[in-house]
């Protein structure tokens, strides 16, 4: 399932590099293609991930960003998943998914590898079926050289974000893994911000 956490990798590293910040939709989260995440959704899952962090003894902490944040990435990712194996006609089998989700992957537990991923039990499959999706995308694009075309299709659908989670953090790190930066309420600063994405 290694090619599995390098699809997932190369995910989110071109979600950071693609995604805007432009006025969206009333109650929408994100914009992401042709699908609209709404506040509600991002909020609903916020809840099931905080309790089922609780119920396995775990804290919101340990993620290194707030959780509705982790969520939001996670749904973001998912949809562009879903949408390039819709443009590849790429399908996903009960089996394959099951199987990710008995992956264990680096934390020797199934359960904790999808919390890592921000991942409450409610959405598993449909999170699990995005990652067989990414797998098979790789595999099309062929194999390890598939990795920089997966990376080019996966920014090609830019998500654009509510301005009141802030303005994106152009350089995420171990560091600093925050998806947005903070500008204050409600993203004041996002529309000046935005012209110069790439200083430093």
């Amino acid at each position: 399932m290694k090619s599995i956490r390098v699809a997932v990798a190369v995910a989110a590293a071109a979600v950071a590099l693609s995604a805007c910040s432009s006025p969206v939709q009333a109650g929408a989260a994100a914009v992401v293609g042709n699908e609209r995440i709404s506040m509600n959704k991002v909020n609903t899952d916020t809840q099931a991930y905080l309790a089922a962090l609780k119920q396995n003894n775990l804290d919101e902490s340990a993620l290194g960003v707030p959780a509705s944040q982790a969520v939001l990435q996670r749904l973001v990712n998912v949809s562009i998943a879903k949408q390039l194996m819709t443009r590849y006609k790429v399908q996903a089998t009960e089996t394959e998914v099951d199987a990710v989700l008995k992956d264990p992957g680096q934390f020797e537990s199934p359960t904790i590898n999808l919390l890592a991923n921000a991942v409450p039990p409610s959405d598993a499959r449909d999170y699990g079926r995005a990652m067989v999706g990414l797998t098979k995308l790789q595999q099309q694009f062929g194999g390890q050289a598939g990795q920089e075309r997966l990376a080019q299709e996966f920014s090609s659908i830019r998500p654009i974000f509510n301005p009141r989670y802030g303005v994106l953090n152009p350089q995420r790190s171990q560091e600093n893994p925050a998806l947005f930066v903070d500008t204050g309420r409600f993203g004041q600063l996002t529309q000046q911000a935005q012209p110069q994405p790439q200083q430093g």
